[in-house]
């Protein structure tokens, strides 16, 4: 099976607000196995726009990464997430 990523780049407007969506997201991504891989940690802008907050979550596959985005709990955190963050998130398959 090849995994997939959620690649979230993000400004976040709102720090004690974003600890809502923090952690009304977990649920989520403990449900269909999200490996947080980096975490907002220190970030090199080296061509184009960048973002103040990076994060990459590996997921089993594509399949989980849309079921977990599509899944119910993430979506009532995505709601909270676009009220105190701008941002964009792109799921990548895998190279083989």
């Amino acid at each position: 099976m090849t995994k997939a990523y959620w690649i979230a780049r993000v400004d976040v407007k709102d720090p004690e607000r974003y600890k809502d969506y923090v952690s009304t997201a977990k649920p989520a991504f403990e449900r269909y196995g999200a490996k947080f891989l980096a975490r907002g940690g220190r970030a090199e802008l080296v061509e184009g726009q960048g973002r103040a907050r990076n994060v990459i979550i590996e997921f089993e596959s594509m399949q989980h990464a849309l079921d977990c985005f599509n899944s119910p709990e993430y979506q009532a955190a995505q709601a909270i997430r676009q009220t105190v963050a701008d941002g964009e998130i792109v799921l990548v398959e895998a190279a083989v």
